[in-house]
């Protein structure tokens, strides 16, 4: 297993413990779990937005310093 592996799994396991030490249910603990997979899965769209609508729009300074012959 990697470190970055490693280190995501200790993290959900610490941010779990926490939750249940705090007094969470397990069904509260899964409406958590899934609002973060909500939250990471529209991000992850408006992400691939962001590069879609990057790739459509030249550049701003596209033509910048282009000058038609005469």
């Amino acid at each position: 297993m990697s470190t970055d592996q490693k280190g995501t799994r200790i993290l959900a396991r610490t941010f779990f413990n926490q939750l249940r030490a705090s007094g969470y249910t397990p069904h509260q603990v899964i409406g958590i779990a899934t609002e973060l997979l909500e939250l990471v899965t529209t991000d992850l769209k408006e992400g691939d937005k962001d590069v879609t609508a990057a790739q459509a729009t030249p550049p701003s300074d596209a033509g910048a310093g282009f000058q038609q012959r005469a």
